[in-house]
């Protein structure tokens, strides 16, 4: 793959990085991400991974665009009120960097569907809002070897993870077994978000793919990231591989793909 001089000028703070350089920024143009949600998560991550020139980024999400979403959902404008998510989402990421190849899903991703939809991509987010869709893509994914990292946010606190396969490292699973029961974690409208917090945990989820296509750094497999925005603290809590975990364990009790039916979330995206 050869430059433009275009191309040149516009990852030209890329390629100077040391841990990047021509050949990072070549894998990530032929990269490809899948996001799914177009929520306050989804939002900055495919700003900048459109930014980053990640060259195929698919955006999963059924819902249109409400004024609510507004206070957190970046990627969305005023006028987009109405619009499908997936379409909006699509517009500011090719307004951005229109060599990006985005392919929009503007459906609910369920059991039925998953495995089909992220066999193509390298790498996922999780930028959903609720406890089945994170333990059907941390499932899917494992099931399916492909990496991930999940992340959610609540109130002024966010936290995020990392999963690779091969590397015996922890999976969602094994930190949160299974879904909480029903009324036990507020709903999201019920416990607000701070809405910069999207964009801190957000942008850190685009950083763990930039991460893991170009080789640079280190992942967040094995440690969970979690922030406290009302006293400025980041804490890196090692996590351990669950060895009964029923998806990721070498005997999983889990083998197929489970459609939860909780409705309440955790963290509000």
């Amino acid at each position: 793959m050869a430059f433009t001089n275009e191309q040149l000028e516009r990852y030209s703070r890329h390629i100077i990085l040391k841990e990047v350089g021509v050949k990072g920024q070549k894998k990530l143009m032929e990269a490809k991400v899948l996001i799914i949600g177009a929520g306050g998560l989804g939002a900055p991550a495919a700003l900048y991974l459109a930014a980053a020139g990640v060259g195929t980024i698919g955006i999963a999400d059924a819902d249109d665009v409400d004024l609510s979403n507004l206070q957190r959902q970046v990627i969305h404008s005023t006028p987009d009120i109405g619009k499908p998510k997936v379409e909006s989402a699509k517009e500011s990421m090719l307004a951005i960097n229109p060599d990006v190849n985005v392919i929009t899903y503007k459906e609910f991703i369920t059991s039925k569907n998953i495995a089909e939809i992220i066999k193509d991509y390298d790498f996922v987010l999780d930028g959903t809002d609720n406890f089945p869709a994170k333990f059907l893509i941390n499932d899917a994914c494992v099931m399916g070897e492909k990496p991930f990292c999940h992340a959610g946010i609540i109130r002024f606190k966010g936290q995020l993870m990392t999963w690779v396969p091969g590397e015996n490292a922890p999976c969602y699973r094994c930190v949160f077994k299974e879904p909480p029961p029903k009324d036990a974690v507020p709903t999201c409208k019920q416990a607000g978000v701070i809405g910069a917090m999207a964009g801190v945990i957000g942008c850190l989820q685009a950083l763990e793919a930039v991460k893991y296509i170009t080789g640079a750094g280190e992942l967040l497999t094995g440690s969970l990231l979690t922030y406290d925005a009302l006293t400025n603290d980041f804490r890196k809590i090692k996590i351990s591989k669950n060895t009964n975990c029923g998806v990721c364990s070498d005997n999983p009790a889990i083998t197929e793909l489970i459609d939860y039916e909780q409705a309440e979330c955790d963290f509000k995206s």
